[in-house]
């Protein structure tokens, strides 16, 4: 998949620079999968086919519909749409600024690197850059992102802005459905021994913490696959497994146990 890209312009009040906005997160690293036809080995194909006389629907014959009633809909093509696009299609306007801290991680959906897009903006973009680090705030703005306008919020980051997108606030469920049943506070004798291993097992973040062993395993599966000159068929009757150990554990006992282990361990480091 083709990353994420856009050229418009930033602006705040009479200042504007073009820019220019890239994905900062990519998925073409993972691994993915075509449909085969298992018989065949040929890969199984999509299209979309008109549902009264069942052909095949050319790209160009294809329009968006909006249902009115029961097969019958009013239809849209590209031209109709493209009739009401807003401003904010090629514009970043920067409505008002938040402090950095009071945007609740839960809204943020998608970052993007924003970053001037010709040299006589660059004095222009630094300075609106430079002006919210010193003032820890975010700007808030608007901008068109597949055919919807988005709330986005511009953080200042290094040399560049990250533009998040922010979910719309139907689409975040309030916490407190979820939360109000739970213990306001914790056994006081047992949040010191947390705070130990805390404390022991913190360290410096670094992107290797978040690797994905599933994928790992894939791509190894599918050497060994590449490999083999057929694929090996697994014996019958041997997919028992052991029945999985409970899970619950005195958890004072427990925390006791693993300060000693990692204090241990330490010590004999």
């Amino acid at each position: 998949m083709a990353p994420f890209r856009w050229k418009g312009y930033l602006k705040l009040s009479l200042v504007t620079c073009p820019v220019s906005m890239t994905s900062a997160t990519s998925e073409s690293e993972k691994v993915r999968f075509h449909t085969l036809n298992k018989s065949t080995g040929n890969r199984v194909v999509s299209q979309y086919v008109d549902s009264v006389t069942g052909k095949p629907v050319k790209d160009e014959n294809e329009a968006k519909g909006y249902a009115r009633g029961e097969n019958d809909y009013v239809i849209l093509t590209d031209d109709d749409l493209d009739r009401v696009t807003l401003d904010t299609v090629k514009t970043i306007d920067i409505e008002k600024f938040v402090p950095a801290e009071s945007i609740e991680w839960v809204y943020l959906e998608k970052p993007n690197y924003l970053m001037p897009d010709d040299p006589v903006g660059n004095e222009a973009f630094a300075v609106i850059r430079d002006a919210m680090k010193s003032d820890g705030v975010v700007g808030l703005s608007k901008l068109v992102m597949g055919r919807r306008e988005r709330a986005v919020i511009l953080e200042p980051r290094g040399e560049g802005i990250v533009l998040w997108s922010l979910r719309f606030g139907d689409e975040v469920r309030p916490e407190e459905n979820y939360f109000d049943d739970i213990e306001d506070e914790g056994d006081p004798d047992l949040v010191p021994l947390v705070q130990k291993l805390i404390k022991q097992q913190t360290s410096h973040w670094s992107p290797d913490m978040v690797s994905d062993p599933i994928q790992e395993s894939l791509l190894k599966l599918i050497e060994e696959k590449k490999k083999a000159l057929r694929p090996k068929k697994s014996a019958k009757g041997k997919t028992s497994e052991a029945s999985p150990k409970s899970n619950v554990v005195n958890i004072m006992d427990a925390l006791k146990k693993s300060v000693a282990e990692e204090l241990k361990s330490r010590k004999a480091g």
